[in-house]
């Protein structure tokens, strides 16, 4: 581009300003920049543009009044600073930054709906607001939607090239997908702009983790702790990838923080957990078990659980399933693109290791926990109203649509997130092509694993409490034996403590079953490279082992009896 042409770009750009055309103006200036990054006039332009615009007395409130609903929100009074927010947009319908403040109070308070709509509003009241598209964004992810998530980053980006926190948003979306490679190039990205950013470090430690790479996520999390010591959470990610010795600096450092007396619920509730950890490989199980119970009761705190939810939400899903299963449609649906194998049963039951034996077949892509089913079921309001064609077919249109976007090309995709026995008759009625595979482990294992376990995701009160654990347990037995009344034809049930004795036969039935050509990659799931995002990351990357679900009992003099209702193996503890 000649000096000519730069300048009169310039010019242009800068008339488009004037008159409120920032759109133009801000690709005449991203033009310049493109072939001349270090021009300060198009830099200088640009930065204008994305500066937020205080609104004339006419058009906004005074700043003292935008100062005190910013104070009512920073001091946490979220419900006033909402109420406020409504009466300065009635009277100040163009003023963005009152939205901006109301999306921000309305995520504080849990309502991302109220949130997303007013960060939407932003976005159309001032569409060179970068931070506008940001937000947006975090709320857009939060309701699941990925790709209109990272849209918003992109657009956010696009005004703002130096926006640290939309590049570690974007990570964060592109991990919850699966694009592990990208989210730690944006990530990186984050990292580049803001050295000093330990929550993209702790992030691409996940993303780390999730790829097998131990080495190199230990070493994002410990560049994490040198830049925030007190991080909780870290501290938590890094004791899942290491086996403690006493010397080891961390254990003290841990033990210190969690004396302090005042913590934050959930910061103490992390370092339980890393605490416990500590503890079992120190072989203090008195004391390990004194951490994750502790660990527990403030994790449910934190989640607001009452198991008598879950009662109801099992009761409401059987009276909802024999109406389902006689409900017909008059034609038979078009054919799908891609086959979906369900993998489902109790969290930590040995379901991660089954998708990994399935995904090693040539056929399958491995897609790991997906959210599509429960996402669209729940939308189209299934198990609360009167059962429609509508909109049963609208979570198949929806979910083989999400699933195609994520099948990698292959005709077979595992979605391997366990609570989905919930809705077998759902699927089977939107999906009746769908292979269903139920695994089934020792129960007591099954609940001293989920105990002991710390789960990011929200759906999971009930594990933080041996009592609650179990009585969940039953719970799911006894639906899955109702869905079994229903369907015995159309579930496959597989053991997974058989499955770990006798490998290759029970592999050979699971392949059979499938209608799948049998291949020998399936009987080697330990060197299947697929990331893996659930809290059996380490265990699926080594050989198919038996005996782990006997590793509760050493911990069997603490529990006071709570599994012995259950039937499990006599076989003795692992040493």
């Amino acid at each position: 581009m000649a000096k000519l042409s730069v300048d009169k770009a310039l010019l242009k750009a800068k008339s488009h300003a004037k008159k409120g055309e920032f759109e133009e103006a801000q690709k005449l200036y991203q033009t310049v920049l493109q072939a001349f990054p270090k021009n300060k006039r198009a830099q200088k332009g640009l930065a204008a543009l994305n500066k937020p615009k205080q609104p004339a007395a006419t058009q906004g409130p005074p700043q003292d009044t935008i100062n005190q609903l910013v104070n009512l929100y920073n001091q946490g009074q979220l419900i006033v600073a909402v109420e406020q927010a409504q009466a300065l947009k009635e009277q100040y319908p163009g003023a963005f930054i009152i939205w901006n403040i109301l999306g921000a109070a309305y995520k504080g308070l849990g309502s991302i709906l109220e949130a997303s709509e007013a960060f939407k509003k932003v976005t159309e009241l001032n569409p060179t607001y970068a931070d506008g598209h940001n937000n947006y964004g975090v709320t857009l992810q939060d309701q699941g939607k990925l790709d209109e998530a990272i849209t918003s980053y992109n657009k956010a980006l696009s005004l703002k090239p130096d926006y640290a926190d939309a590049y570690y948003n974007m990570g964060n979306a592109l991990k919850e997908q699966g694009k592990l490679d990208e989210a730690i190039t944006s990530y990186n990205k984050a990292l580049s702009l803001k050295p000093d950013y330990a929550d993209a470090y702790n992030n691409m430690g996940v993303s780390l983790r999730e790829q097998g790479k131990l080495v190199e996520a230990i070493k994002a999390f410990k560049k994490a702790l040198t830049l925030k010591p007190d991080y909780a959470e870290v501290h938590r990610n890094l004791s899942t990838l290491i086996k403690y010795k006493p010397d080891n600096t961390q254990v003290a450092l841990v033990g210190e923080m969690i004396k302090q007396s005042d913590l934050k619920d959930d910061d103490r509730c992390h370092l339980q957990y890393t605490y416990a950890k500590m503890n079992e490989d120190l072989g203090d199980l008195d004391a390990a078990y004194d951490n994750y119970s502790s660990g527990g009761k403030l994790r449910q705190k934190l989640l607001s659980y009452d198991f008598k939810q879950d009662e109801l939400t099992f009761e409401k899903i059987k009276n909802t399933g024999p109406k389902l299963k006689e409900f017909a449609f008059s034609k038979p649906f078009d054919a799908a693109t891609n086959t979906p194998i369900f993998i489902l049963g109790m969290p930590r039951s040995g379901t991660t290791l089954v998708e990994q034996i399935i995904s090693n077949h040539s056929e399958v892509h491995g897609a790991g926990e997906l959210t599509f089913l429960s996402r669209f079921a729940n939308s189209n309001n299934i198990y609360n109203q009167t059962i429609n064609s509508d909109n049963i077919l609208e979570v198949r249109k929806n979910y083989l649509n999400e699933l195609e976007k994520v099948s990698q090309g292959k005709p077979f995709v595992t979605d391997k997130m366990p609570q989905n026995f919930l809705y077998i008759s759902i699927l089977l009625k939107a999906l009746p092509e769908a292979k269903i595979i139920h695994v089934k482990r020792d129960p007591a294992a099954t609940c001293w694993s989920n105990f002991k376990h710390y789960f990011s995701s929200k759906g999971m009160g009930y594990s933080y409490d041996l009592k609650d654990t179990v009585g969940f347990f039953k719970l799911y037995q006894d639906l899955m034996d109702f869905w079994d009344q229903q369907y015995s034809d159309q579930i496959y049930h597989l053991d997974y403590d058989k499955l770990t004795v006798e490998q290759e036969p029970e592999t050979r039935k699971l392949i059979e079953y499938l209608e799948l050509g049998w291949e020998d990659d399936c009987l080697s799931p330990h060197k299947n490279k697929r990331s893996v995002r659930t809290a059996s990351q380490q265990q699926v990357r080594e050989k198919v082992f038996t005996g782990s679900s006997q590793v509760w009992r050493k911990f069997e003099p603490y529990l006071n009896g709570a599994f012995d209702e259950f039937e499990y193996s006599s076989a003795p503890p692992l040493k």
